[in-house]
């Protein structure tokens, strides 16, 4: 893995191709309780809220920004694969994401997430996730830890 690290990570829109990619990295998280699932046809409903990393012509990595509402957005389905952690990656992603959001003018950027020091690194506070009704209306009530949710929210301001 040492000659990986010098290969460049270029982030970019995902396209309709990237679905299968998406759907088995998305998997692999979802089958350890740590991201909702997502069905090959709703990543393809949603494609144009995601992105994905490359490492030359290899997909590996993903995330989505998805609008709660005029002025907040939502990072998720962050992820990448195995053999790729420790890279950046997420960093690099989540970079792309913020970018995103600003250029949309929103001014809010939330996640829920179990990887607490991962979003305080890329300058996100904890939260009260209650703060976000357009959240738990939209996903959350749809997840089977519903009532008994263990994920963080973090926000970021962007100025």
């Amino acid at each position: 893995m040492e000659a990986t690290k010098q290969l460049t990570v270029v982030c970019r829109k995902a396209a309709p191709e990237d679905v299968d990619t998406l759907y088995e990295l998305i998997k692999g998280y979802a089958e350890q309780g740590i991201m909702l699932p997502r069905t090959r046809e709703t990543l393809l409903r949603q494609i144009d809220t995601f992105v994905v990393a490359e490492i030359g012509d290899k997909v590996v990595g993903c995330g989505s920004l998805l609008r709660l509402g005029q002025d907040l957005v939502e990072i998720r389905s962050l992820g990448m694969s195995q053999e790729y952690r420790g890279l950046k990656i997420g960093n690099k992603l989540v970079d792309f994401l913020v970018e995103q959001a600003r250029e949309q003018q929103i001014p809010k950027i939330m996640a829920l997430t179990y990887a607490v020091n991962f979003f305080l690194r890329n300058g996100f506070t904890v939260v009260e996730k209650e703060i976000f009704p357009e959240k738990v209306w939209r996903d959350c009530v749809n997840c089977p830890k519903q009532n008994a949710c263990d994920e963080i929210a973090v926000l970021k301001m962007l100025s």
